[in-house]
């Protein structure tokens, strides 16, 4: 579907239902859009993998489908896949989160979106956590997405293990949300991963202290060669 009759459907009203298990990856061509993609896939879920270039897109899909066989799995633009998916992962590089979601603000209306951006800085070989104005990437996404449902979750999962089929995930998905039923829809999305569970970490006001955990984990991974993740006891 090109731009153009995009833009009319959503200027006119006239919204297709979409598919209520479809998954849609904003930015998904990069390792962690493409591991969740993945994994979702493997459990029967049909995704679309959104890009600004499509060839990328589609390129990603079709690494899906030989993958998981019967994979339903899609590659397109970004506003494609915005607006025809129902829960949309935004997984695009912090630079690029205000204008990526000013551009699919009506596509994603409605729609429960998870924010996996982190802000973060490279510098000599280590990694900081960048300061939001709005406190944190994902409270920035809801400010902008004022008619959307935003989550954050899958800040703290490796990539490199999402891609790897037989690995089984080990570790929490800390999710945030100010939507509680949007929080939960989440959730039980993440424990259909084989290893993970999903925790509650309360409102959106959290997910500060969720993307900052990130930066702290790819510095242990550094320091010692592994992928480390995170695990919450006592509760």
């Amino acid at each position: 579907m090109t731009y153009s009759i995009l833009h009319s459907i959503l200027n006119f009203g006239k919204f297709i239902m979409p598919n209520n298990h479809l998954l849609g990856f904003i930015g998904g061509t990069g390792p962690e859009g493409r591991g969740l993609a993945l994994r979702f896939s493997s459990v029967g879920y049909p995704v679309m993998i959104g890009s600004r270039d499509l060839s990328n897109a589609k390129e990603t899909a079709e690494k899906i489908s030989t993958q998981v066989q019967q994979a339903d799995a899609r590659g397109a633009r970004n506003l494609e896949v915005a607006f025809e998916s129902q829960i949309a992962f935004i997984v695009v590089p912090y630079a690029a989160q205000r204008e990526t979601l000013e551009q699919l603000k009506v596509a994603l209306a409605g729609k429960i979106v998870v924010s996996l951006v982190v802000p973060l800085s490279f510098s000599k070989g280590m990694v900081s956590s960048l300061q939001v104005p709005e406190g944190s990437a994902t409270l920035q996404a809801q400010e902008i997405l004022t008619d959307s449902k935003v989550v954050a979750a899958f800040h703290n999962t490796s990539a490199s293990d999402l891609l790897n089929l037989d690995t089984t995930i080990e570790s929490d998905v800390l999710v945030c949300s100010d939507d509680l039923p949007a929080k939960e829809t989440i959730m039980g999305l993440a424990e259909k991963i084989k290893g993970v569970r999903a925790v509650d970490c309360g409102g959106l006001a959290n997910s500060r202290y969720v993307e900052d955990l990130t930066a702290l984990l790819i510095n242990i991974n550094r320091i010692h060669n592994k992928n480390s993740s995170i695990r919450i006891i006592g509760i």
